[in-house]
């Protein structure tokens, strides 16, 4: 396992995701929605707003799943976020960056994964994300779809005009 390497921008991408005010807030029927809808797309049991910090991933939404955070270490949004492009893991336990992370070898057995990079600010912060036991691929179709909702997302993290920063 390859643990993610910390983005060039860490410090500034960090007081950005935390000027957001949203870390460990209650769930939310807006976030929620957006992740229902990005599981249908995508045809997948689970579709998460994973947010990730200093040491973790947090959850703001998670459709298929009750667990809501994993270190930052093992997690696949770290990877994710290097970029500003998405990341498609068709098969994780044929990636050598994730064959042995125990998300891989363990509960929820993910074997397919993308990441769709969040940005507040130009800082890619987290990323909407839909997960599978099983390898698959997406079409283009989805994965604008997918692009699209995480733009939503995006919009949905900006704190109402005069509030924040």
């Amino acid at each position: 396992m390859k643990a993610p390497p910390l983005p060039d921008d860490e410090t500034e991408r960090l007081a950005r995701l935390h000027a957001l005010r949203i870390l460990d807030t209650p769930a939310e029927q807006r976030f929620d929605a957006l992740t229902t809808v990005a599981a249908a797309v995508a045809n997948v049991p689970i579709a998460l707003i994973s947010l990730v910090d200093e040491n973790r991933q947090w959850f703001k939404s998670a459709c298929g799943t009750s667990v809501t955070e994993t270190a930052r270490e093992i997690s696949f949004c770290g990877h994710a976020i290097l970029s500003g492009e998405p990341l498609v893991v068709a098969d994780a336990a044929c990636d050598e960056r994730f064959f042995d992370n125990p998300l891989v070898t363990g509960t929820p057995w993910v074997r397919f994964y993308a990441g769709f990079p969040l940005q507040a600010d130009g800082a890619r912060i987290g990323t909407l994300c839909v997960i599978d036991d099983h390898p698959r691929q997406l079409t283009p179709e989805q994965i604008a779809e997918l692009t699209a909702i995480a733009r939503v997302v995006e919009q949905e993290l900006r704190p109402p005009q005069g509030q924040g920063k």
